[in-house]
């Protein structure tokens, strides 16, 4: 990253790959804005992991499904840092289960946090990175947006949604040096997958090429080279990190 003090906004920042990717940024030299919305002890635990690796950042509380709350809240951060230079869109939640069993408000909530969660924070800051002309977003997505998954149906959905969004907006911005692209995840070792029996756990890594899970480093290490310079001619593109369990 530059000399200058970047600004990075990560959605769903305080634990899992959301901590890791905070304190990646955090390592890369950005100043982090750890977003959460219910837990703010687990906000404050990735904000300390920051402070004493020599870092520093803010925790940050707002629903990113809430349209006027994520605008107020980006504008926030826009006023008192002065710019808003890498958007990271890792809010997300998964309510799983067979859909003949799925109802309307299991659908609603998982498409206003995981899609409409993500359109909202583009939303707020798409017209002050195209007047800085720069900007780097990083949406994150999943393997089973593209392949699937049986019991996921909902939350399949809402990741492809990501990747239409992703693709389409990173053609909207380019002329304006705003890259965006999309990391898909595969089965990464997160509160999400400590609820998996034994059995199903070694059923699913059986089928990784690479024979083991991933962790939310591997995660937060493609989206630290995305909105490095390293990856300045990269945009409209989708990272899986996923051990080759989707080819």
């Amino acid at each position: 990253m530059s000399s200058k003090k970047t600004i990075a906004l990560v959605t769903g920042g305080s634990r899992g790959i959301g901590r890791a990717i905070s304190v990646r940024l955090s390592d890369s030299g950005a100043f982090v804005f750890i977003n959460y919305h219910h837990n703010e002890k687990a906000a404050a635990e990735t904000l300390r992991i920051i402070r004493d690796k020599g870092g520093d950042g803010e925790i940050c509380r707002f629903d990113v499904s809430d349209f006027t709350a994520t605008q107020e809240a980006i504008r926030n951060i826009i006023e008192k840092k002065g710019t808003i230079d890498i958007l990271v869109n890792n809010a997300a939640v998964s309510v799983d289960g067979l859909f003949v069993r799925a109802t309307e408000q299991d659908w609603n909530d998982t498409i206003d946090t995981n899609l409409k969660g993500t359109f909202n924070c583009c939303r707020a800051v798409t017209r002050h990175m195209m007047k800085q002309r720069s900007g780097r977003i990083v949406n994150i997505s999943s393997v089973v947006a593209e392949g699937g998954n049986a019991g996921q149906t909902l939350y399949s959905a809402s990741k492809a949604g990501i990747l239409g969004l992703t693709k389409s907006l990173a053609r909207e911005l380019g002329p304006r040096n705003i890259r965006v692209n999309a990391v898909a995840p595969g089965f990464i070792e997160t509160d999400m997958t400590d609820s998996l029996s034994e059995e199903n756990r070694a059923k699913i890594i059986s089928q990784i090429p690479l024979s083991r899970p991933g962790t939310p480093e591997d995660v937060a290490g493609a989206v630290a080279f995305l909105v490095s310079m390293d990856a300045d001619y990269i945009t409209g593109q989708v990272i899986r990190v996923c051990g080759g369990i989707y080819t």
